[in-house]
């Protein structure tokens, strides 16, 4: 059965991210923020896809997959369900061609083994959620696993 795995960073130092991954044996890492950066040391783009490759672990950052400036503050105001209908129209409104594409990808017989990644660290309050439930509204029997 093919997997997709998510992971947040939110609670995770770069160390224990790449052991979190490791253990569960991802080989590609999606990163779904819009903008790649961050004040925590280790986690931006640049930083985060060398740390993953010395683990063997390959980085994508796919910005069109990540939450709008506009829907973001839905989520941090708490306004979870909202957000994630904003988020969920937003994506099919702008990213129908990617999210097919992926959900094909993932679920060939030799694809590597992916997670989504992300700040939030509780799955059920983040955008990457959507993203996961819009691969598996295309390809229904894509198993979804968050660490």
């Amino acid at each position: 059965m093919p997997t997709l795995w998510t992971i947040g960073y939110e609670r995770l130092p770069p160390d224990a991210l790449v052991a979190e991954l490791e253990a569960a044996g991802v080989e590609r890492v999606i990163d779904v923020r819009v903008r790649p950066q961050s004040r925590r040391p280790g986690m931006s783009k640049t930083k985060l896809g060398i740390r993953l490759g010395e683990h063997g672990i390959a980085y994508e950052s796919r910005r069109t997959l990540g939450t709008p400036p506009e829907i973001r503050p839905l989520y941090k105001s708490g306004a979870v369900r909202q957000g994630a209908d904003a988020f969920r129209a937003h994506l099919e409104q702008t990213a129908a061609e990617e999210l097919d594409a992926l959900a094909a990808e993932l679920t060939v017989p030799d694809a590597p083994r992916t997670a989504l990644l992300c700040l939030e660290a509780e799955p059920a309050h983040c955008h990457r959620r959507v993203v996961a439930e819009q691969l598996r509204e295309r390809a229904p029997e894509l198993r979804v696993v968050d660490l």
